[in-house]
Order: structure tokens, then C-alpha cells, then sequence
């Protein structure tokens, strides 16, 4: 009867120390999902209407909207948005609300919570095709757009 009770006792301990191993990777992973940011593209204006001059001007109307769809706010600092020809951008101190929207100007400007800047001289955008890619600050890809023929 001993090493009936004895058996009992590992079988208990060995189930024990399982259930520990494996219910904080599926508390781990429930986390991570939780606190993946919800940032979307929005609209995309990369064909910069009118004539293309590379004024200010024109290079400005030249742009793409990052949007927090989720009920809190995410910092936006150190992510980046990139194009094909890695083109890239790396947002400033910048901190999204829930539900709202930044646009990401080519040009030159004074940034605000609702507009940046990546002060360029040349356009950014193919306007034939091309792809915007968002990453955050660990590199991770959040969002992508495509464009045109592939």
C-alpha cells in the first residue's frame, strides 16, 4: 500500500509541475494578443494631385494615414513606415489616442497629433505601385499596403 501511495504522489507531483510549465505559455500567449496594437492603414494619397513639381506643396499632399482602430492609446515612438525602395520614416515621440488618425506627410511642416512630417524634397510613393509597410519599435510588421500592378 505504501508504493501505491508513493506511485500516487509522483503521478501528483509530475502533474503539477506539467501544469505549471503550461499554463503560463498559454497565459504568455493570451498577453501577447491582448497587447498587439490595433494600427491599420488608413486612406493613402500617393499620387500627389495635380502637377508634380516637388514643391512643397505638391510633396505634401503626398501622404498615408496610420489609424489606431483599438480603445487605447499606442505610442508610436521609434516605429517606422516604409516603402519599397526602403524609403523610411521613424516617428518621433508620438502617442496615437484610441480611434484616431495621424497622417504621414512627405514634405516639409510642423508636426502635430494629427499630422507628421518626413520632410522630404522628392516624392516617396510610386505612383504605378508600390507598398507602405508599418513596423514597431521591435521591428515587428503591423501593417501593410499595396498598390498598382504587381
Amino acid at each position: 500500500m505504501s508504493r501505491s501511495i508513493a506511485r500516487l504522489v509522483v503521478t501528483a507531483a509530475c502533474g503539477a509541475v506539467l501544469a505549471s510549465a503550461v499554463v503560463p505559455a498559454a497565459v504568455a500567449a493570451e498577453q501577447s494578443v491582448a497587447a498587439r496594437p490595433t494600427v491599420a492603414f488608413g486612406k493613402i494619397q500617393y499620387d500627389s494631385p495635380g502637377r508634380d513639381d516637388r514643391s512643397n506643396r505638391s510633396l505634401n499632399v503626398e501622404w498615408v494615414t496610420v489609424t489606431n482602430t483599438g480603445k487605447k492609446a499606442v505610442d508610436l515612438s521609434r516605429w517606422t513606415l516604409t516603402d519599397n525602395e526602403r524609403h523610411t520614416y521613424r516617428f518621433g515621440t508620438l502617442r496615437l489616442a484610441a480611434h484616431a488618425s495621424v497622417r504621414v506627410h512627405t514634405g516639409t511642416g510642423r508636426d502635430s497629433a494629427a499630422d507628421v512630417y518626413q520632410n522630404r524634397r522628392a516624392y516617396v510613393w510610386n505612383n504605378d505601385r508600390d507598398k507602405a509597410t508599418l513596423r514597431d519599435a521591435a521591428g515587428r510588421t503591423v501593417a501593410t499596403a499595396s498598390w498598382g500592378r504587381r
